[in-house]
């Protein structure tokens, strides 16, 4: 497994963890303590929960799934034949990777590399929903 820049659709890949959304929500609950414990203290631990998430979790996009382990562990599957469609929510600061497969649809918090998240995306063959215009 590597976890360089893919060059093709049959390489796999291992997401890099991300750790922005875990300390962010750690850093808010601080401040947010100082005003009301009552609100600082579960972002806080949510904080914490997706910090050890971030430190257990890895995400490997083989040629025909995303695969997702605790450790070494296989603990589950998303062959993209059953994909629907994904979108990463929020550009600016990526904070949450949508995808639908066809029984059911999945949420994870970005602890990973979002950037390689989206070329890995985008190299499989995955379909993006588009924002409605406006218009």
């Amino acid at each position: 497994m590597t976890s360089a820049t893919p060059l093709s659709s049959t390489e796999t890949v291992t997401l890099q963890p991300s750790y922005n959304i875990p300390i962010g929500l750690v850093t808010i609950a601080i401040g947010l303590t100082f005003v009301k414990w009552w609100i600082g203290l579960p972002v806080g631990l949510f904080g914490l929960f997706l910090l050890i998430q971030t430190v257990l979790l890895k995400l490997t996009f083989t040629p025909t799934a995303l695969d997702i382990y605790r450790g070494e562990t296989l603990i589950r599957q998303f062959p993209f034949a059953e994909w629907q469609n994904w979108e990463i929510f929020w550009g600016p600061i990526p904070i949450l990777f949508y995808f639908r497969e066809v029984k059911s649809i999945h949420f994870l918090p970005i602890i990973f590399d979002p950037t390689m998240l989206r070329i890995c995306l985008e190299q499989r063959g995955t379909k993006m929903t588009l924002p409605e215009s406006d218009s």
